[in-house]
């Protein structure tokens, strides 16, 4: 004679999101940034490339790009790391007030750097058609602008969600904690390539 057991749990008590490494939305955003990351090297290896081939660097007769659009940049872009670092940890800690204001202080930032990032084109002194040096310093601005752009858009649709009534959805903050690390490699790419448009100029 055989028993058969029937084991139950009730699992409506558990968490229906998770942060960090348990999120599937924390792997797809690490996953799109390596991909991401790979071109942003392969933008880099042509640069150097062209750097090591082309003699002068710019070639005569243009000039390195204006210094205070980038520079202006650089200190916004490196700023809104403290909102965006608060932004996270109030997303984490559940607190929609928190998160809603530096929203829209994020959505602001973002606005303003894609404004002064129109300048910094108007600054490069060279077209992308006019040799290979414009060529790889349009490329890797458009390059860093696309992604400053799909950040910010991705910025105000969330500030849209977290004033509706999905607002206070734990999925929801889990979105705005992932969006906040994705800005991190959206600045922290940004560095190498201001160095490489504004100073590789000077310093060649």
């Amino acid at each position: 004679m055989t028993a058969s057991y029937r084991f139950t749990r009730d699992l409506s008590e558990l968490p229906t999101h998770a942060f960090g490494h348990r999120s599937l939305t924390w792997w797809g955003v690490i996953a799109f940034m390596m991909i991401e990351g790979a071109g942003f090297a392969m933008a880099i290896a042509a640069y150097f490339f062209l750097f090591a081939n082309q003699g002068n660097w710019p070639p005569e007769p243009f000039s390195p790009p204006g210094l205070v659009p980038g520079l202006f940049f650089t200190l916004v872009i490196l700023l809104s790391e403290l909102p965006n670092t608060l932004e996270k940890k109030a997303a984490e800690a559940g607190n929609l007030g928190q998160v809603r204001l530096l929203l829209v202080v994020m959505s602001a930032l973002g606005g303003l750097l894609l404004v002064i990032r129109a300048f910094e084109f108007g600054q490069l002194n060279v077209s992308w058609t006019d040799n290979p040096y414009g060529s790889i310093l349009w490329a890797l601005l458009v390059l860093h602008t696309t992604h400053i752009l799909t950040d910010w858009i991705d910025t105000l649709v969330l500030t849209a969600l977290m004033f509706s009534k999905h607002g206070d959805s734990g999925r929801r903050h889990v979105d705005v904690s992932e969006n906040a690390l994705y800005w991190r490699f959206v600045w922290l790419t940004w560095l190498p390539i201001w160095t490489m448009i504004y100073w590789v100029p000077r310093w060649s």
